[in-house]
């Protein structure tokens, strides 16, 4: 039997009006997932995933956004770029004005504005006191939004700007991301230790510091060596070597007060400090085990700084920190895959202790992202906010006269129906963020808002802010929100504290 072309032609079209008509049949949200609902037919414990004849004609979108009003987000800030040259030692106050946000460019009635508790009408007031006084050191705890310094380093150079300040403040002993704003090249025999990272065993003793994470330059022990084991061991030799960045903003490149910070030192340990080959300082550790703090000063910016350790077994040492003498120091502390809630886990007495040295003033948060995919409906939202309060209040407890600012997470999407919508519960979880925020003297800022709200992400993807993981932040994206945050902040120091927030 010999099949015509026009047979051919009449059954493809029948298969394709057969297709076209089952979607008058499929039904939205006819296929339950975790969090959304794709479109399809479920019998029983059979459910075919297909389209309505909505979706596949694009007669449904997730949000009224469009391109122009991301664009017009972008474009109320001008965001600072990376000087190329070193600055001269001092800034005019000319110059330092022509640092600041041009309010005559920008229409500040679209900005993402800070919500402060009103239960505390001197909140901004404090925020200024502080950040004005002789030293302020703020800590930036986050997730894998603030890795490599991203956001923390665009504000710390804003604030040391406007109030004073040098250097990049924490590093680890043993960066294990990608970050300019110092170089720190540790000895291979280091090994980090960090209380957030599931890929890692917790120390029993849970002495992680305010930094929540450890390098050790040996393997961690359970049971610690006896008189006659340590005899037999090796010397141990490590040593971590410490420059100025040449690719990141000039307050940056100047620091003269570097601090180690260790614990859990219950050996012997020899630390010798030289600047360019030259031995500028030689001791012990201290060996009681608690947190202690051991000081480097140098008249300026070391251009080659190596701290040099030889022990038998390795203490705790929970980071650097480099400084300048006075000003604003923000300490860039990011958490891959963290949401926030293991601070009370943490031992209370070394946190406290080392708390105590640092002094911060204020503490910035930035969770919420990593929590969103396992966020099954308004109750596991309301247990998650209930955590991040504990968590909030627990630092309190430790860390006295701090004033908190917390940063929700971005406007996050998966896939539904073949296209990239936002998370469902994901504007709850910003609403209930911040209603418990203000509940607890804690300011929040929505940086979901600040990107345009609901369905804004995809088009900070295609606009290249913002990778396709859907979550993190491009450079280019990186610099736009820090400024808008900035921006925000700034309008509250420079007046009075009188916008009524909604």
């Amino acid at each position: 039997m010999r099949i015509r072309p026009i047979q051919i032609s009449v059954f493809i079209l029948f298969v394709l009006g057969t297709l076209f008509g089952l979607m008058f049949l499929s039904k939205k949200g006819g296929v339950q997932k975790s969090q959304t609902e794709d479109d399809g037919f479920s019998y029983e414990d059979i459910s075919v995933k297909y389209p309505t004849y909505t979706t596949f004609l694009g007669l449904e979108k997730d949000s009224s956004l469009t391109r122009n009003d991301i664009i017009e987000v972008t474009e109320i800030v001008t965001p600072l770029e990376i000087e190329n040259e070193e600055a001269t030692t001092t800034i005019s106050s000319t110059e330092e004005i022509k640092q600041l946000p041009d309010f005559s460019k920008i229409d500040t009635t679209r900005l993402t504005r800070i919500q402060y508790p009103k239960t505390n009408p001197d909140f901004v007031n404090d925020l200024r006191r502080k950040l004005s006084s002789r030293s302020c050191r703020i800590i930036h705890y986050g997730d894998s939004q603030i890795e490599g310094d991203r956001i923390t380093a665009y504000l710390r150079n804003r604030l040391q700007r406007m109030y004073g300040g040098n250097g990049p403040g924490f590093i680890p002993v043993k960066p294990i991301y990608r970050q300019i704003s110092a170089i720190v090249a540790p000895s291979e025999n280091w090994e980090r230790y960090a209380f957030f990272d599931p890929t890692k065993k917790k120390f029993p003793h849970r002495k992680y510091g305010t930094y929540l994470s450890v390098s050790r330059f040996t393997p961690y022990q359970k049971v610690l060596p006896d008189s006659t084991t340590i005899d037999s061991l090796p010397l141990v030799s490590a040593s971590v070597v410490i420059s100025k960045s040449q690719k990141t903003y000039v307050k940056f490149r100047r620091f003269n007060k570097i601090g180690l910070h260790y614990g859990n030192c219950k050996y012997p340990i020899k630390i010798s400090v030289y600047n360019d080959g030259e031995l500028i300082q030689q001791d012990s550790l201290i060996t009681d085990g608690r947190y202690h703090h051991y000081k480097i000063r140098t008249a300026t910016t070391p251009t080659d700084l190596k701290i040099e350790l030889e022990g038998k077994v390795s203490a705790d040492f929970y980071g650097l920190t480099l400084d300048g003498n006075s000003g604003v120091q923000i300490d860039n502390v990011a958490m891959r895959g963290a949401s926030g809630t293991i601070f009370a886990s943490s031992s209370a007495t070394t946190y406290s202790r080392m708390v105590r040295q640092l002094k911060p003033k204020i503490v910035i948060m930035q969770y919420g992202g990593n929590t969103m995919p396992y966020l099954k409906d308004s109750t596991d939202v309301n247990k998650y906010v209930k955590r991040i309060a504990s968590q909030i209040n627990w630092i309190k407890k430790r860390a006295k006269n701090t004033s908190f600012i917390f940063i929700g997470p971005t406007d996050m999407c998966l896939p539904v129906n073949g296209k990239m919508e936002t998370y469902p519960y994901l504007p709850y979880l910003n609403t209930k963020l911040k209603e418990t925020c203000l509940e607890n003297d804690v300011a929040y800022w929505s940086m979901y808002d600040a990107m345009g709200g609901k369905g804004s992400m995809t088009l900070w993807v295609d606009e290249k802010l913002t990778a396709k993981d859907y979550m993190h932040f491009t450079w280019k994206g990186t610099k736009i929100i820090s400024e808008l945050f900035f921006t925000a902040l700034y309008l509250d120091l420079k007046e009075p504290d009188n916008h009524d927030d909604t």
